[in-house]
């Protein structure tokens, strides 16, 4: 069979690139290594407590999120429920305790009370975040700066812009090397009045959107590792794939007029393409930079934290050594004992992750593989347990009781998310957003050849890759 559009990897980008598709009557194959749909948007159980993978908040719904259009033309809203996250996050550092509101004119009184000689510049910040897009046409032509150097021209507090570069890590581990224009249409989001968590964990979402797929005559074949992008002449016509797991390594092919590739640039660059068209993407990515990649300690509880008196479904904790920003890149790789964390409580909504009575929750860090890749398996374990022991101390130090309720601990390293989603050095959020960063290697691919993925022209995240996945599919169906 020649199918319209064969997608390359399940991620959330292929995942929505394909529903998209097969509800407008595409004949489409989705070809997935692991043996589960979703790439970081999936779960995984331990015992009674099912483990959400990647998902802590997503952005949205509000009146201007796309997402909200996405979910209503591909059926999404009847297949999951989304809960409302109670507060944008608690931001603790051993001076500051605060709890930022999502709801910008909130955070905006909030934060004029706790910092009043700094009140314009929370204004001028906020009036960036929630006019991102007027910002930006506005500036249009202008060099882009990064978010570091902004907030250092707009706000005087040191305090003051730790405690707003809070959720850094929701995009990047450097705030001198991100795009100022990227993170305002990101943070801006999150500020748009609500953000949401998926009942039952982020798996639902990419379930969904996998029987949608089925549903309207499209085939999903899971333990697929697509090896090769077949070309006749300059046009790639096919896939080469070998079945996951397959002692035999049993081979097969699979053609289409369309290839959509949800899997990362580089490795499509190295290992996908042939030899000649790789090295061309090669040359055009460069001098982009990988990003960073994160390392989770997943806990599940014997009793739910809310029980035990946590009331936060997201504390950011920054050590008392991180005095400026420019203090934040040197804590990201150091010990984990002093590393900045985000401790994610899933007891505050009705996460459908654990039994009554029990819970479920998550640290996560910006990590780097590199810190992993050298290790012999005692090492590794061991470092694991270590880690897992360290963040449990610390988290006991911000919820009292949260040891003696502690029921199991699992670590996930970027050595984890490489081996899961085969992204180079664990990469979460596909390249790196530094300020400048360019697109233009879209622009030597094939005609019949799209990314739809982290590393495409929207970035990473669950919204980046939902509006990758939708765009693409657009763009395919916009051709005659």
């Amino acid at each position: 069979m020649v199918y319209d559009t064969i997608i390359t990897g399940g991620g959330l980008g292929g995942l929505t690139a394909g529903a998209k598709l097969a509800r407008e009557g595409k004949k489409v194959l989705l070809l997935e290594q692991h043996d589960r749909p979703g790439g970081c948007a999936t779960t995984f159980k331990r015992k009674d407590f099912t483990m959400e993978v990647g998902l802590h908040e997503m952005d949205g719904p509000h009146a201007k999120d796309l997402k909200v259009r996405i979910f209503k033309d591909l059926g999404l809203n009847d297949r999951v429920n989304l809960l409302d996250v109670p507060e944008f996050y608690r931001f603790v550092n051993g001076r500051q305790d605060v709890v930022i509101p999502h709801n910008p004119e909130d955070a905006i009184s909030k934060l004029i009370e706790m910092f009043p000689g700094d009140e314009q510049g929370i204004r001028t910040y906020f009036h960036y975040v929630t006019n991102s897009r007027k910002i930006m046409a506005a500036n249009a032509g202008k060099p882009d700066q990064s978010l570091g150097t902004f907030l250092d021209e707009t706000i005087i507090d040191e305090d003051l812009k730790l405690i707003l570069l809070g959720n850094l890590g929701y995009y990047h581990d450097d705030p001198y090397s991100i795009s100022l224009h990227y993170y305002l249409v990101a943070q801006g989001s999150y500020y748009g009045g609500n953000a949401s968590y998926v009942k039952g964990g982020s798996q639902q979402l990419s379930n969904a959107l996998m029987a949608i797929i089925e549903e309207n005559g499209g085939t999903v074949k899971l333990n697929c590792l697509v090896t090769e992008i077949m070309f006749e002449g300059q046009q790639p016509v096919g896939v080469r794939c070998e079945v996951a797991g397959d002692k035999d390594k049993s081979v097969f092919s699979e053609y289409a007029k369309e290839i959509i590739v949800n899997a990362s640039v580089p490795t499509l660059a190295g290992q996908l393409l042939p030899q000649d068209r790789g090295n061309i993407l090669s040359e055009q990515i460069k001098n982009l930079n990988i990003g960073a990649s994160l390392l989770t300690v997943y806990y599940g509880f014997r009793r739910s934290l809310f029980d035990i008196g946590n009331r936060f479904y997201s504390t950011f904790v920054f050590d008392p050594s991180i005095k400026t920003q420019k203090d934040i890149p040197g804590n990201n790789r150091a010990g984990f004992e002093t590393r900045s964390f985000t401790f994610v409580d899933y007891s505050q909504v009705d996460s459908a992750l654990a039994p009554k009575g029990k819970s479920v929750g998550a640290v996560c860090c910006i990590d780097y593989a590199s810190d992993w890749e050298a290790l012999d398996r005692k090492s590794y374990l061991k470092k694991k347990a270590d880690v897992a022991e360290m963040f449990t101390t610390r988290c006991e130090n911000l919820i009292p009781g949260f040891r003696d309720a502690l029921e199991l601990a699992e670590v996930g390293t970027p050595m984890t998310v490489k081996r899961y989603t085969l992204n180079p050095e664990g990469a979460v959020y596909g390249f790196a957003q530094n300020p400048g960063k360019h697109a233009g290697y879209l622009q030597s691919l094939p005609e019949n050849m799209y990314i739809a993925s982290a590393w495409g022209k929207f970035g990473g995240g669950f919204s980046g890759s939902i509006y990758s996945g939708y765009m693409t599919a657009l763009d395919v169906l916009r051709k005659k």
